[in-house]
């Protein structure tokens, strides 16, 4: 009977050791799709250029669109209805929080190399002309129910222009 016991014992410790190893490479995967989805979407919201300031030299990006661009192709990369909740068929389970969008080109008035930090999010750049910066969350994923709550996954992303000399 003792064996018993401490091969019930052993077997639930591999069980749950397995689960937790299965949660942590789903978090890696969810990660990495959200990164590649986040930089696409910022690459794609940068090229929303004022065309009239771009004729006069001036890259200045249009925030309205930039937005309606970056949401729409982390809609479109990550499987998202319009409230950014996944569809089905989606890898993620929950639903994608934009928690920062924030455009820094020479409307802002300032002058680059410029040195953009945000300490919420972790993000301190050079960044060397006009740009989008953007940090998405997602809830981590759970297979295991404990009793401390995993923290979101976070990605932040930044796209510029360098500018020429």
């Amino acid at each position: 009977m003792d064996y018993i016991i401490k091969l019930a014992f052993v077997l639930m410790i591999f069980i749950y050791s397995w689960f937790f190893q299965i949660q942590n490479q789903e978090w890696d995967m969810l990660r990495s799709m959200l990164k590649d989805a986040n930089n696409i979407a910022v690459h794609d919201a940068s090229q929303e250029l004022n065309e009239s300031a771009r004729a006069q030299g001036r890259l200045i990006i249009e925030p309205a669109e930039a937005f309606a661009a970056f949401r729409q192709s982390l809609q479109a990369n990550l499987g998202l209805d319009d409230g950014l909740s996944p569809l089905a068929g989606s890898r993620l389970q929950a639903q994608v929080k934009i928690v920062k969008f924030d455009i820094v080109d020479q409307s802002s008035g300032v002058t680059f190399p410029f040195l953009y930090e945000d300490s919420n999010y972790g993000i301190t750049k050079y960044i060397q002309g006009p740009s989008v910066i953007a940090v998405i969350e997602t809830a981590h994923p759970v297979l295991i129910s404990r009793a401390k709550v995993q923290e979101a996954i976070i990605v932040p992303a930044v796209q510029e222009y360098k500018m020429n000399k």
